[in-house]
């Protein structure tokens, strides 16, 4: 591997990190920053910031839909760069605007635009390590991104464990009272800009040079849907399907949904019961995906195929969700 290219898969790996910690942080924060202008001293008022917290990931996640369909055509059209810089442009300075809305109608907005924009890192980041390496060794690249980049929600968490401490210090220091969940958006996109600096000396990858130079057809959509190529497209997203089933539904809402439904017993630390928290739940799942990323990513490698290897962890998948929603009532929250 060349010094370019280990350059450019180090910097591929940050933004991922980068994008994880961003894609996570609304799940890790959501309840304390609806909480800070809306009040939930009534259980209605409780029912309302729940359902708010739903509404606002649903936004997000519409953006993200948005935003993979705008970056792929944009990445084939206009270059991987473009997309790299114009979404990690776009999504760090909305989770700086989103520190500052204290109106639901305006944290919607912004999370919709923080979606569209986190929509274009990793798949512009895959594609251009992927056309740089060799077909035997860009397993190991794609491996080292994901495996990384999973550690973002890692970071989000401890980040926000500690976020009321950094607002007391920046309110000590520069006089500027801000809340905890204010300062946790806040570095998510002083890190994306500190990583647009970063990718400045990035390059293009010789594969869309060449086709750029070829003037093949780019960015068009309907290629997808031939014969040949849509099947496969559909079943691509069929195996994603599952896993952001139990990252964004089963996991983003442990807090408020599913401890309650399964009456998971809190835990008794220092006399007191400390139930299923967002963040910790987030963190947690996030560890074990960067081992797993890791994992799949030698197995990959060993076995010489991608397909036997998702169909191992679909299997375990399916069967840890089934026992997680059938089996699991009255589970301690440590299990």
């Amino acid at each position: 591997m060349d010094r370019k290219t280990l350059l450019l898969l180090i910097v591929a790996s940050l933004g991922y990190f980068v994008d994880i910690y961003d894609i996570t942080l609304f799940g890790i924060v959501k309840q304390e920053s609806l909480e800070s202008f809306m009040p939930h001293a009534t259980k209605a008022q409780e029912d309302i910031i729940t359902n708010t917290g739903i509404f606002l990931f649903n936004m997000q996640m519409i953006g993200m839909l948005i935003g993979g369909l705008l970056w792929g055509i944009l990445g084939d059209k206009k270059g991987r760069l473009t997309v790299l810089f114009g979404s990690i442009l776009l999504y760090s300075l909305a989770n700086i605007i989103n520190a500052f809305v204290f109106d639901v109608n305006a944290y919607a907005f912004t999370r919709l635009l923080a979606g569209i924009g986190l929509a274009g890192e990793l798949g512009a980041g895959i594609t251009l390590v992927a056309e740089l390496m060799t077909k035997e060794n860009r397993g190991y690249g794609t491996m080292v991104i994901v495996t990384f980049g999973a550690l973002g929600a890692v970071t989000a968490e401890m980040v926000h464990r500690n976020s009321q401490g950094l607002a007391d210090w920046v309110n000590n220091t520069f006089g500027y009272e801000l809340m905890g969940w204010q300062v946790v958006y806040i570095l998510g996109g002083v890190m994306g800009l500190l990583l647009l600096a970063m990718r400045v000396g990035s390059m293009e990858s010789g594969m869309f040079k060449k086709a750029a130079a070829e003037n093949v057809k780019k960015g068009n959509m309907a290629m997808l849907f031939t014969r040949k190529n849509f099947p496969k497209y559909l079943k691509c997203i069929l195996i994603g399907v599952p896993v952001w089933y139990v990252i964004g539904i089963l996991v983003f809402n442990s807090q408020k949904v599913f401890a309650p439904a399964l009456g998971v017993v809190p835990n008794i630390v220092d006399g007191k019961e400390v139930g299923v928290v967002n963040g910790v739940a987030i963190m947690y799942a996030y560890i074990g995906l960067s081992v797993g990323d890791l994992i799949s990513g030698l197995l990959s490698q060993l076995l010489k195929s991608r397909k036997k290897v998702v169909f191992i962890y679909l299997a375990f998948t399916l069967l840890l969700v089934l026992y997680f929603l059938f089996f699991a009532k009255g589970i301690s929250v440590s299990t």
